[in-house]
């Protein structure tokens, strides 16, 4: 079945300039230029991304803070933490990832779209309300996730987040929440050493959070096995209304900076898992959004099958 996918992307997002870091630009340059050259691409509903509005990222980050991200980018420094390089755009460009998970919200909400990938960068799983971290500024799914629930009254909203680093800020952020799920399957012990599978949320939220630490080797098989054994059953008892991916790419076998074991047919398998459910549960719903993934050779080719499937595209 063919479906109608958007694009979220803007050649503003090379503006966040890290230099020779592993998250850098040419990591969304050399992925548009494989999916221009591919048939699907002319499928494709391309759709340039709006800046977040401040009130929009408030949601999970507060104005403090946001505020700090927005002075010290300003004054020229290099660097949030060890990990985190910024320039004097990340700012902006960050408010623009964020926004590119709304944009892509509006998009499928709005009926212009089944679902979406939202090319975006910097990454935000690893970003906590008050904490940039791991590469990350603002939590792009997490705010996405809110607007959701503000914006269109969806009143439960799964996350499920394949980075092979565990996505510490985003489980944080919804740690007492009962209306979203987030769901984890990453290499542990591994950056940033969260994500046990004792960890399963507080207070009302409790059983709201499912972490499934794997050992470094996991691939395909035990990837999939976790699926139909565990989250399948969890989302259809929760019955989102949406369906969110954080979709890092650096579990693959032959990304630098982990040790999993995962190919692109692995991750073309677990997405139309993803999109039999959102057929059958949530209409078609799914807003997948860039995190990790760090190979320029391998990473092009991985999203593409990501996107393919995502489309039903043949």
């Amino acid at each position: 079945m063919e479906r109608k996918t958007a694009l979220v992307y803007d050649d503003d997002y090379l503006r966040h300039d890290t230099g020779s870091h592993p998250e850098n630009a040419e990591r969304l340059r050399c992925v548009m230029e494989r999916l221009s050259e591919d048939p699907i691409f002319n499928e494709l509903i391309l759709v340039k991304p709006r800046k977040a509005p401040i009130e929009c990222v408030e949601y999970v980050h507060p104005i403090e803070y946001i505020r700090t991200i927005d002075q010290t980018c300003r004054k020229g420094a290099r660097y949030l933490d060890m990990d985190t390089v910024i320039s004097p755009h990340s700012y902006w460009v960050a408010l623009l990832a964020a926004g590119g998970v709304i944009t892509a919200v509006d998009a499928i909400m709005n009926g212009r779209a089944d679902n979406a990938m939202a090319l975006v960068r910097p990454p935000g799983h690893h970003a906590e309300p008050e904490r940039a971290m791991g590469f990350c500024l603002f939590n792009n799914v997490a705010i996405g996730a809110r607007y959701a629930q503000k914006r269109y009254d969806l009143d439960r909203v799964a996350i499920i987040d394949w980075d092979v680093h565990h996505g510490n800020g985003t489980q944080r952020i919804f740690y007492s929440d009962p209306s979203v799920l987030y769901i984890s399957l990453h290499q542990y012990p591994h950056y940033p050493g969260t994500g046990s599978r004792g960890e399963e949320g507080v207070g009302e939220g409790c059983g709201f959070t499912l972490n499934f630490p794997l050992s470094a080797g996991s691939g395909d098989n035990e990837y999939m096995a976790i699926f139909q054994e565990h989250i399948l059953p969890k989302l259809e008892t929760f019955r989102p209304n949406i369906l969110f991916i954080s979709a890092g790419f650096d579990g693959h076998k032959d990304d630098p900076l982990a040790g999993m074991n995962l190919t692109n047919e692995g991750y073309a398998i677990m997405t139309d898992t993803l999109v039999r459910f959102s057929e059958n549960h949530c209409e078609k719903r799914i807003v997948s959004v860039l995190e990790g993934g760090y190979n320029l050779g391998t990473l092009p080719g991985t999203v593409l099958f990501h996107i393919r499937k995502l489309s039903g595209f043949q």
